[in-house]
């Protein structure tokens, strides 16, 4: 990002459409086989990832972030997950010639998109009963990250206890994690016990997810039960 972020005529629109680019020539070598194959689309995922991270630090820093660059930027980041797994779940197939690993990469697919979708519920929900909960979130949220102690101005110490601590962030098998999960599965060339991790773990997060927005909700609104019913002055 260093060495291109200066250069005007690319911007972040365009390093999205890269990135998404590079994912679908990765799923090519994919879906084609073989170990070198496998083993260059591993290295395109990861290229692909690198150039997912670029497009919004490069928006952030020139100050022309937009609502639509973010939204074709979370598009493709989705579109990315259903191809990449799908395109795993084709290659064990081929392989093995069971069906099962393509029914695991469509409802690992599925389940990691209840992840999002219930987040989204979640808030058109809580918007029903007050308009004003998102700007109330967003403070929220910005007062979190203001607690953060890490960087160059802290200690060794510092950063240390602040990088043990974003570790668990490994077991939430997001993105960042899938990159691994893809690259690792396809460098070693075990698709179907990684397509066997991946649908598990959307399967917990995905309803753990969902009902722990559900249990958010309901005590949101016992909470604005509450406020309506005490006797006002």
């Amino acid at each position: 990002n260093y060495v291109v972020v200066d250069i005007q005529w690319i911007n972040p629109n365009l390093i999205t459409l890269f990135s998404f680019i590079t994912a679908i020539i990765s799923v090519l070598f994919i879906i084609a086989g073989g170990t070198l194959n496998f083993i260059i689309a591993a290295i395109l995922i990861h290229l692909s990832h690198v150039l997912d991270c670029m497009d919004g630090q490069m928006a952030r820093y020139r100050k022309t972030s937009s609502l639509s660059g973010s939204f074709f930027d979370k598009l493709t980041d989705q579109i990315q997950v259903i191809i990449w797994f799908g395109s795993v779940g084709y290659a064990a197939y081929s392989q093995s010639q069971n069906v099962l690993p393509v029914f695991l990469a469509f409802a690992g697919v599925a389940f990691y998109s209840i992840r999002g979708y219930v987040k989204y519920v979640a808030i058109y929900t809580e918007m029903s009963k007050d308009s004003g909960y998102l700007e109330k979130v967003s403070k929220e949220t910005l007062h979190v990250k203001k607690k953060e102690t890490a960087g160059l101005g802290y200690g060794v110490l510092a950063n240390f206890r602040w990088f043990m601590s974003v570790q668990k962030k490994f077991f939430a098998f997001d993105e960042g994690v899938f990159i691994f999960m893809l690259s690792l599965a396809l460098v070693i060339d075990k698709l179907t016990p990684m397509l066997w991790v991946f649908v598990i773990s959307q399967l917990v997060h995905g309803l753990a997810r969902g009902w722990q927005r559900g249990r958010q909700i309901s005590r949101n609104q016992t909470i604005i039960n509450e406020q309506y019913s005490m006797p006002r002055k």
